[in-house]
């Protein structure tokens, strides 16, 4: 780090979290105004920068956790995908509360996964992405191109 940008943390201090500045602005990292009225903000890069870095994060939990899923990038990339998105909605602890669609995706029935999925509270509330994500994990197919 460079001798500015050490300076320039110990005058603004570090959050890893959102907080309200002297200023009463929504805040985070090292002073960074992201407030709606005023503030800068992220730029692509750097919210492209956080979304890799919590699909890693999600990949790491669902490969300690579900080791089994790691077999599913070679042979089932779009059904391992689908796991990936529902882990990065719900997080670790409300996935985990999947155990029908879990022990079912484990056993490879699909059928049995999707409807478990589909049959949940979650899906009623992120509507055409369950069905989209329920159809990936049903047929082990993209439903669209992004």
């Amino acid at each position: 780090m460079s001798q500015l940008a050490k300076m320039i943390t110990a005058h603004e201090g570090v959050e890893t979290h959102a907080y309200k500045c002297t200023a009463d602005k929504i805040t985070i990292g090292v002073g960074r105004n992201i407030d709606p009225k005023g503030g800068i903000g992220l730029n692509a890069r750097e919210i492209e920068m956080l979304l890799l870095n919590d699909i890693e994060r999600v990949e790491d939990e669902l490969s300690v956790a579900f080791p089994w899923t790691i077999d599913l990038i070679m042979h089932s990339p779009a059904r391992y995908d689908a796991l990936v998105d529902i882990c990065f909605n719900l997080g670790m602890p409300r996935l985990r509360k999947f155990e029908k669609a879990l022990e079912a995706s484990y056993n490879h029935k699909w059928d049995e996964a999707a409807d478990e999925f589909m049959d949940s509270l979650w899906a009623k509330q992120v509507g055409k992405r369950a069905v989209e994500i329920c159809a990936m994990i049903r047929t082990g197919e993209y439903q669209k191109e992004y």
